[in-house]
């Protein structure tokens, strides 16, 4: 070989060289973020090693690795709202909305920290774990009302704490075990239950009497109605050529708004909102957010108003006990109850407290109102017709021995078979410290259903939280 072939292929290899050099440090350098973001990446297993955990508020573990696999203790109870983390099918729940927090840190815009980075791969050092999420969960409450609820096809439920707006407990059924997510996800995914869907944050459903509470304290607290207003129930009321009656079709007769609430009178309540009138009515909406994006660190459905524009007499009288086109979350008549419990106070809710590194407390979720949709005064006098309901009225099943609850039953026609079961309360009434929702999806009278599951769950969250 003579020099000049030397020559050209000393020069193809420095060529090469270079072109191998600066593609290492476009690796490195600049495409390493994405390239590691990939969930095509084998290097991600690496990333489930070090993935923080997610904790309940007494420190238990909800979510945590276990040598390669990710472990979830509390099973189905809490599935949609821990969510998984997998491999395979990618992210879901608190697992994906602070997936960057959980997630190990795995590249550095720093040089040198690439280097070292690169050093320690190849050292098998073992990579900074992901921040811990400390939730409000209550694992003892959850439970509790994962258990009443697994007992129906179809059901959904919320605990709140209405002083601060923590979520204590929630859980939706049918649900799905994501400890085993790679052998059921796609049964779960098909399945005709839609188990992988929330109902407590997602589900749309028509709220029936339980929305007496938002029409009840626009009504008082718009000035609309009095307290002492006497109102004529004989068992119908025809607007135009619509006929609107009482799920039971008997009259209650006459009587003032506290009648008409704890004895769950359509026919008095569709009085009440006509005298209230759309305008104000849709502005009390507004104040308690219903129609808007629920501000929440998990995703949730928008409740679904019917346009202001568009609304006429016979529909206003249904949406002001809970029918017609209305549709809302359990969350949500979970958070009007809280509002009324706190004194006319809507406060934020959260399920995340706290993010953690190796147990130093990081950030804490800020709390504090949204808002006041109402007076103290109506809040107070609300709370008055949501003891009677339990006291004398359509929620006597939901009497708690020593307690006084303040409630309201919903039985809620829909197009797709047996009403829907319905009961919001919280207590103790004068001073609360437990907002209780749940929904029963096909069951029938809120009262017979949903009143005694509430209560169970009431009695189990006052025990805990008076430890």
């Amino acid at each position: 070989m003579n020099q000049r072939s030397l020559g050209r292929i000393s020069a193809l290899f420095t060529v090469l060289f270079f072109v191998l050099a600066a593609r290492f440090a476009w690796l490195q350098l600049v495409d390493a973020p994405h390239i590691s973001a990939n969930r095509s990446n084998p290097r991600r297993t690496l990333i489930a090693l070090g993935r923080g955990r997610i904790l309940a508020a007494d420190g238990s573990i909800l979510a945590a690795t276990n040598g390669t696999r990710r472990t979830y203790p509390m099973g189905s109870a809490l599935a949609q709202v821990v969510g998984y983390a997998s491999r395979r099918y990618g992210t879901a729940g608190l697992e994906r909305a602070y997936d960057a927090l959980l997630t190990a840190p795995t590249f550095s815009a720093n040089p040198l920290q690439q280097i070292r980075d690169f050093a320690a791969s190849f050292a098998r050092v073992a990579p900074r774990s992901g921040d811990d999420l400390v939730t409000t969960i209550q694992p003892k409450i959850e439970e509790r009302l994962a258990s009443l609820l697994a007992r129906h096809a179809r059901a959904a439920g919320v605990v709140l704490d209405p002083r601060n707006g923590a979520v204590l407990a929630i859980s939706s059924v049918p649900s799905f075990d994501p400890n085993t997510m790679n052998a059921t996800f796609s049964a779960a995914l098909h399945a005709k239950d839609s188990p992988l869907l929330d109902r407590a944050l997602e589900g749309l459903y028509p709220p029936g009497s339980t929305f007496k509470m938002l029409t009840a304290s626009a009504a008082l607290d718009s000035g609309s109605v009095g307290m002492h207003d006497v109102f004529q129930d004989p068992g119908y009321l025809m607007i135009g050529k619509a006929r609107l009656h009482d799920n039971d079709y008997e009259a209650t007769g006459a009587g003032t708004i506290v009648k008409a609430f704890a004895l769950s009178s359509n026919v008095d309540f569709a009085q009440i909102v006509l005298r209230t009138g759309a305008p104000t009515f849709y502005r009390y909406l507004r104040r308690y957010g219903v129609g808007n994006s629920l501000d929440f660190q998990l995703p949730t459905a928008r409740a679904y108003v019917p346009p202001e524009s568009h609304i006429w007499a016979g529909e206003l009288a249904q949406m002001g006990f809970g029918q017609g086109a209305l549709l809302v979350t359990p969350m949500q008549i979970a958070t009007i109850a809280a509002t009324i419990a706190n004194g006319g106070v809507e406060e934020r809710p959260f399920i995340v407290r706290a993010i953690e590194r190796r147990g130093h407390i990081l950030t804490r979720t800020p709390v504090g109102p949204l808002g006041s949709p109402v007076s103290a005064e109506t809040a107070a006098n609300v709370t008055k017709m949501m003891e009677a309901v339990v006291a004398w009225g359509t929620g006597t099943t939901a009497q708690l021995p020593g307690v006084t609850v303040a409630g309201k039953t919903g039985t809620a026609t829909n197009p797709h078979g047996a009403p829907d079961s319905w009961f919001v309360c919280f207590a103790p009434a004068q001073s609360p410290r437990i907002v209780v929702a749940i929904v029963v999806e096909n069951a029938g009278y809120g009262a017979t259903v949903a009143a005694p599951i509430a209560r169970e769950v009431l009695a189990r969250a006052l025990s805990v939280i008076t430890r």
